[in-house]
């Protein structure tokens, strides 16, 4: 994975946050608010809540109101391939799993769908700059 990855990723406008947390200790509030603070439009994806910070939450990525660039998983490794074969039939071609949502099945799966995966590191809080 390269930096060109990161770059690709975030030249969208919209991304869901798969996993967004209305506990703003958790990393699932933390990138969500880290888009919001870049003035990026994000959606929360979490089927157990109806909002996260002041913004509707989603079901899942096919309930979303508008197609997005990108997904940010914030998900137990065991979610994560469910989400990556939904952003698959969605179209959605750019995955960010944060550390500790990847697993073997949700990488190979989004290799095989020709995503742009970025995974085993880097957090969209450090690219992004996130601040507390």
């Amino acid at each position: 994975m390269s930096n060109g990855s990161i770059e690709a990723f975030l030249d969208g406008d919209a991304f869901a946050v798969v996993g967004a947390s209305r506990d703003r200790s958790k990393y699932g509030n933390k990138v969500l608010r880290c888009y919001l603070q870049n003035h990026l439009t994000a959606f929360p994806v979490n089927p157990t809540t109806e909002e996260i910070e002041g913004l509707a939450a989603f079901l899942d990525l096919a309930s979303l109101p508008q197609s997005v660039h990108g997904v940010s998983l914030i998900v137990p490794p065991a979610v994560s391939a469910n989400v990556v074969r939904q952003a698959g039939e969605l179209g959605i071609q750019h995955v960010w799993f944060q550390p500790g949502a990847e697993s073997d099945a949700a990488l190979q799966l989004a290799n095989e769908l020709g995503m742009n995966v970025i995974a085993n590191g880097p957090c969209l809080l450090v690219a992004l700059g996130f601040r507390e």
